[in-house]
Order: C-alpha cells, then structure tokens, then sequence
C-alpha cells in the first residue's frame, strides 16, 4: 500500500441511507460536523455522541444532495448508530435505511490506486475526483457505482460502492487491472498499521464513550459555529476544548517490546497513561504507539516508561502522525 496499490474488503462497515427534505437538519442535530456546509458531492468526517461528549461512533457523511446523505459506520456500531438515528427521526420528514447487506464496499489504497481503476471505469475520470469527494459511475458495467476519493491508510485511494452480489466479479476484475502496477490483496491487520502510522483514530481504542473528540484532536470535525445550532454533545464538548485535562499523542520505542492496548504509562513512579493502540511500523522502522497523556506531559521528545508484566520499557512521546 505504501509503495504500490492494495485491494480492501470492506464489507463489514455499516452503510446507511439518511434521506428526505429534513436530512441536513436532522443530522446537523445529532453529529459534531457542519452538515449543511458539506458541498453536494462532498464527504467530511464526523462524530455521533451522547450528551456528555462520548461518541458511539465516528463516521463519514456523503452528501448526494440536501435531501440525501449517506453514511458510513463502524461495524462493531453499526446496530448502535442505526438504532440512535432511528431513535432521533421521530417527528423528522427523513427516512434512515440500513444498505449494508445490499451494497458492497472495496477500498483501493495506495500510489497506484488510480492506474488499477481506470481501465474498469466508463464515463469517469477518476483523476477529476478530489480528495474527499465521490461521483458516480459505471464500474465493471455496473451503472451508478459510488466512487470516493477516500481511505484509512494515509496514502491516496478510492472507496467503491455497488450491488453486493458483484462483488466476487468486481474483486477480481481490480486484481486483474491492477497486476501491472503491483496490486496485492490486503487484510485487516495491516489496514490497522497503515492508519495507526498515519495517525488515525479506531473507535474502541483512541475513541469511545470515555474519550472525547476533542481530547482526540479532531477538532476539525467538531463545530462549535453558532449558525449550526446546537447538537447532542456539544455544550459537554465546548467545555472540554476550553480547559482540556488529557492529549492523544504517539509513542515510540526501538526497543522489542510492542506497545499494546492497556499497557500502562508511568513517568518516573507515577501512572500517568495507558496505550490505545501499538504495532511494529514497518514504514517508520520501530514500535510505535497512541497514548492519552495529561497536556502538561504530552510534549513531543519526552521520555516515559511503559510497564510490561512488571519490567519498563522505555519510550518517547512523538507528534501524530508518524507518516504522511
């Protein structure tokens, strides 16, 4: 992925359907980003969360147009964000449709992403699609395929959309096109090292009900715009971001011993952290880690400890990302 191209299954993400006249308003109540500010044909990043500032999920929102939004979910919390947009339409001229069991979802991430597309694209030309931003297709002769300039790697790439009975044919149709450019298929665990290096959060280890958006810094997907309204969450958040207690940082170490979710973080005697998320690196060549460290510690260079059944490995505090 890094060097060439790979080829994601991403089947098990959740896909839903926010459509009707009251779309954009009935998400702009409910997520952290400015729904009505996406741009037709636009996706940004943004949180569900309860009243205290918890996310149930992050998510990316896809805005087709003001009447038709579509998102995309975790899989663990898929059930979790349909039962709470379900819950908040009451009263909302909008409809929620799960499409997970319909749609299919392939991920192309890396340099070559675009080279293995093309051939299998009509009346597209992928290199007009910008960063976060989709259109529509024919992919494999299959009309109205979704396709984003979107990932989870930290490298350039596309998301694809389509019927889920294609797509055995599809997978091996992008295998087939992008053999001269390298294509590898590739599986889960390492899609957890490329988007660990590049710094981005999986729900469940850098965010949960515990750890807030903020203290995350996706402060870029938290709008506190007067002109967007108020939205669940965000009073509990506006006080977070005002006198923030605990900042996500990465660690590293070249020692043998990998960072892994739960080890406990010390500097000098007292425990001062635990590790969200750890892997070896094999882009930036160590062990590396993410960490909830207080402000006043996460500086980047600073020396601290992480305990393993007993012994301390030494580690250092490193500015996320470590690639880009």
């Amino acid at each position: 992925v890094r060097e060439r191209t790979g080829l994601f299954d991403l089947g098990h993400m959740g896909r839903i359907d926010v459509k009707g006249p009251d779309a954009v308003p009935f998400l702009e109540r409910l997520v952290t980003t400015y729904v009505a500010k996406i741009p037709e044909s636009g996706i940004r990043y943004g949180l569900l969360c309860k009243e205290g500032g918890g996310p149930i999920d992050d998510l990316l929102l896809y805005k087709t147009d003001p009447n038709d939004v579509f998102v995309v979910a975790n899989a663990s919390n898929h059930a979790n964000v349909m039962a709470w947009l379900t819950e908040h339409a009451a009263g909302a001229d909008v409809t929620v449709t799960a499409r997970t069991s319909e749609l299919a979802m392939l991920a192309l991430q890396g340099q070559a992403s675009e080279a293995a597309l093309q051939p299998l694209v009509e009346g597209l030309d992928l290199s007009t699609i910008g960063y976060y931003k989709f259109a529509f297709g024919t992919v494999c002769g299959i009309d109205g395929v979704r396709v984003s300039r979107t990932g989870y790697t930290g490298e350039d790439g596309f998301e694809i959309y389509f019927p889920n009975e294609d797509a055995p044919r599809v997978w091996d149709a992008v295998l087939e096109s992008g053999a001269a450019v390298g294509i590898q298929p590739i599986g889960l665990g390492a899609r957890d090292t490329l988007r660990l290096e590049a710094g981005m959060p999986l729900y469940g280890h850098e965010i949960d009900r515990e750890h807030n958006p903020v203290e995350a810094g996706l402060n870029f997907a938290v709008s506190f715009k007067e002109e967007k309204g108020d939205w669940i969450g965000r009073e509990a958040l506006a006080a977070v971001k005002a006198a923030p207690t605990r900042k996500l940082v990465g660690i590293q170490t070249d020692g043998k011993r990998v960072p892994r979710q739960g080890y406990a973080l010390f500097d000098g005697e007292n425990e001062v952290g635990a590790v969200c998320s750890g892997a070896v690196s094999p882009t930036v060549g160590a062990n590396i880690g993410t960490a909830y460290l207080p402000v006043e510690l996460a500086e980047a260079g600073r020396a601290i400890d992480m305990a393993i059944r007993g012994k301390r490995q030494a580690c250092v505090v490193r500015d996320l990302p470590f690639y880009s």
